[in-house]
């Protein structure tokens, strides 16, 4: 029988030196980890800044009646171009905080008594194919497409007849030339209350 000769590395040289080299790659990996973790930090902690800034300058300002405590994007925004802490706001604050009031003015609106109304006068002979809600004026455009003209107008009627609705009237229609059965496609306004 053969003998079996094997090779075993004498010093083991070739793995420590491997050994030094992964442990030199995690220690990059850990210090570029580390540098991007502070920076996310240091970001963070310059917007919580931002905004205690903003707060404390629209909690002075409400305190001392500026705004006169109706808390809408007109009575708010004089309020930002004041001083803070003897120095003014940067021209980039003012933008922000009239989106955020827009915003906030626009998330108070009756949004599910608006749906409510609309799909309650909405009946089978009537498809709803568009719904554009304007917020500032608290307007509606519909677009829609009615089984026939007389289903057409009972669907306007239903939705004056809304206590969420008012002034609900046509702005145009057009009788399918193609259709046998004279569908009409129609667009309408509405205001709500």
């Amino acid at each position: 029988m053969r003998t079996l000769s094997l090779k075993f590395p004498s010093d083991g040289g070739y793995a420590r030196r491997t050994g030094y080299a992964v442990l030199l790659l995690g220690l990059i990996t850990l210090s570029g980890t580390l540098y991007q973790f502070k920076a996310a930090m240091d970001e963070a902690a310059y917007w919580d800044l931002r905004i205690a800034n903003m707060d404390t300058e629209v909690g002075e300002t409400g305190a001392t009646g500026g705004t006169g405590g109706t808390g809408t994007a007109e009575a708010l925004a004089p309020s930002v171009s004041s001083v803070l802490g003897g120095r003014e706001l940067k021209r980039e604050v003012k933008p922000e905080v009239k989106k955020a009031n827009a915003v906030m003015s626009e998330l108070d609106l009756p949004w599910e008594a608006l749906f409510n109304s609309v799909e309650h006068a909405a009946s089978e002979d009537v498809a709803l194919l568009s719904f554009q809600p304007n917020a500032v004026g608290r307007t509606m455009r519909i677009g829609g497409e009615a089984k026939n003209i007389p289903a057409m107008l009972d669907f306007v009627g239903a939705l004056e007849r809304e206590p969420a609705l008012e002034d609900a009237y046509l702005l145009k229609y057009e009788i399918k030339r193609d259709d046998p059965q004279g569908s009409v496609i129609f667009s309408l306004t509405a205001s709500w209350i």
